[in-house]
């Protein structure tokens, strides 16, 4: 109960003026389902004449004694009146006005809920996507995607199932059995207190089974990762698992991890489907002792026992109160199954996250003079250094080419420049401004990416090429036209409203790259980044991509890294990377003349 109560105080508060309003039409519903039980017992006794009648009115004054005292006087008025025959339908009409009550409150009570059980769904969908979209690289690099997806997959729609549907059984049913409960003490105490003695029994032992249902939901949700993280993987690779012929292998690899995943679920719905069985079972025993205890105080004839109408009544109160605990226990078995979920969706919402804006972090808006690296160094967490003693300059409009063999720390180099990462040590400046002072959305807005893998999404050319721009209509196809595209996006069925499919699948690999160029040529941004843009194209795409780079570069700052030399001929300066040092730097024939890394790399290409 702490864990729920806790999850609650997380969840509820923009809600609480609706948890106020279940609250207090919960307990109307109970009090007018009490009195609607309640009439029973001096209806029976007076009508049949097993109690006193009452001919006297006592002063109203909220009391039981006063209200019951007064009820008895009008049933006796009702019955000499108008006979017991008409009392009966009168009476019943009273009922029939109260329960009417009753069941409007309680949907009025249902009514509320609803706004409480989609706003907490619809926040903890958002908490958990927006924390996904803000975290930092390197706790994807350390998960797997299929394991995040199961969690804001899975995990919320068993939040949803779990605790929310049980939300209306833990805000009601303590009402109900509270009330009733009190009514029960009421009429005899020592009954109530040898039911209080029961009920506790009964539910340890459903308690001890919700404890193992939490544990096995948790490993179900683990092990539910795990599938989706191969369904992911195979998916990506089906190309190799054909190639490879190793879709036998594949299905054995997906058969028992899938296996594994019955075996789990089958022992968790098996405790699951328990918990009504055991309730009913249990709830059948305690009402069949207190029949035997309550027989026993009627039979006894002392003074003060409990007459048989009384009795009556007070087993239709404790019977009303079965079914809210057998639901209040159902709900609980529900919780701790949500309460697993929540525990894995944690493991996102409370990631900390290294790579944090400044407080009082400065806007820039443009790029003037230089961009510096002094004395940078790199490692990732728990990892040798990647980079050491980094120091370059880069001045506005000059073209900067970043070469050497891969794992030498070129990628890394150019991530720290939008923050994907930061420094270990020394400082990246731009303009003299460490980066780290300037907020990420203006000094990500002074960049373009262009990557050797294209990022696309299965969305029109259109939305792809204006993708974080609103720019217009005429704006995306000038940019088209420039990144060489606009002559084969017209080719297509609709145009430029042609949609593109799964990361762009329905294109080549040089028309993929050129709507990666269309973007960026789109944003306009001062400063550009090129990754290997070329290295995985064939000679004809890569001259069409090559012309549309040269278009982007004009008049830009631009930072490439380049497997292929050919391309990078005319760059201002060329870093060569090795081992994370910068061992080379100069122009193409600087470097040659030189016959270093620079000269034994070209020469390997010419060859």
């Amino acid at each position: 109960m702490k864990d729920i109560f806790k999850l609650f105080r997380r969840l509820l508060p923009p809600y609480k003026w609706n948890v106020v309003l279940n609250f207090l039409f919960n307990i109307l519903a109970a009090v007018f389902g009490a009195f609607s039980f309640g009439l029973l017992s001096p209806v029976l006794g007076i009508l049949f004449k097993t109690e006193e009648a009452v001919y006297t009115i006592a002063p109203w004054e909220f009391s039981a004694k006063a209200i019951i005292n007064n009820l008895s006087y009008y049933i006796t008025w009702l019955r000499d009146t108008s006979g017991s025959a008409s009392a009966l339908i009168y009476i019943g009409l009273a009922m029939i006005v109260m329960v009417f009550f009753k069941t409007g409150f309680t949907y009025l009570a249902s009514y509320s809920m609803i706004f409480i059980r989609n706003g907490v769904v619809r926040d903890v969908r958002n908490k958990i996507y927006h924390k996904i979209i803000s975290l930092h690289l390197g706790f994807f690099s350390d998960e797997r995607k299929g394991d995040i997806m199961a969690r804001m997959t899975g995990d919320v729609q068993e939040i949803e199932n779990s605790i929310m549907n049980s939300l209306e059984m833990l805000f009601k049913n303590p009402v109900l059995i509270m009330v009733s409960l009190g009514y029960m003490i009421y009429v005899s105490w020592s009954l109530t207190l040898f039911v209080l003695v029961l009920l506790p029994l009964t539910g340890l032992l459903i308690g001890r089974v919700g404890k193992s249902l939490k544990k096995q939901s948790r490993k179900g949700q683990y092990k539910q990762g795990e599938l989706l993280s191969i369904i992911e993987e195979d998916l990506s690779g089906l190309r190799i698992i054909k190639a490879f012929n190793a879709e036998d292998q594949a299905n054995k690899r997906f058969e028992q991890q899938n296996e594994n995943y019955r075996g789990i679920m089958n022992r968790l719905m098996s405790r699951y489907f328990l918990a009504h069985p055991m309730s009913e079972f249990m709830g059948t025993s305690v009402i069949v002792i207190v029949l035997w205890y309550g027989g026993n105080l009627i039979l006894s004839g002392n003074e003060g026992a409990l007459t048989p109408q009384q009795f009556i009544t007070y087993l239709v109160f404790f019977y009303s109160i079965i079914n809210p605990i057998k639901a209040f226990s159902m709900a609980l078995y529900s919780v701790e199954k949500g309460l697993a979920s929540m525990e894995r969706i944690d493991k996102i919402l409370m990631q900390d996250n290294p790579i944090k804006e400044k407080a009082d972090a400065i806007e820039k808006k443009s790029f003037e003079h230089t961009i510096k690296y002094e004395d940078v160094c790199f490692n990732y967490v728990g990892d040798k250094e990647v980079l050491l003693h980094i120091n370059m300059t880069i001045k506005k409009g000059q073209t900067i080419a970043l070469v050497g063999k891969s794992g030498s720390g070129k990628t890394t180099l150019v991530d720290l420049l939008p923050r994907f990462w930061d420094v270990t040590s020394g400082s990246v400046l731009i303009d003299g401004v460490d980066i780290r002072n300037i907020s990420f959305y203006d000094l990500r807005g002074l960049m373009g990416n262009v990557n050797q893998d294209p990022i696309l999404f299965n969305d029109t050319f259109y939305n792809n090429i204006a993708f974080g721009s609103e720019a217009g209509e005429q704006d995306v196809i000038q940019a088209a036209k420039i990144a060489n595209a606009h002559d084969f996006i017209m080719a297509s069925e609709e145009g430029y409203q042609t949609n593109i499919g799964d990361s762009g699948n329905k294109l080549s690999g040089g028309q993929r790259q050129r709507i990666s160029i269309a973007r960026a040529v789109l944003k306009n941004p001062p400063i550009l980044i090129l990754d290997e843009a070329t290295s995985a194209l064939d000679t004809e795409s890569e001259k069409l991509v090559q012309t549309a780079l040269d278009n982007l570069m004009k008049n830009r700052t631009s930072i490439v890294i380049a497997h292929r030399l050919s391309t990078i001929k005319n760059a201002n300066i060329i870093y060569v990377l090795e081992g994370g040092k910068i061992v080379e730097s100069g122009t193409h024939d600087e470097l040659l003349i030189k016959e270093g890394e620079y000269f034994k790399l070209y020469n390997m290409q010419s060859f």
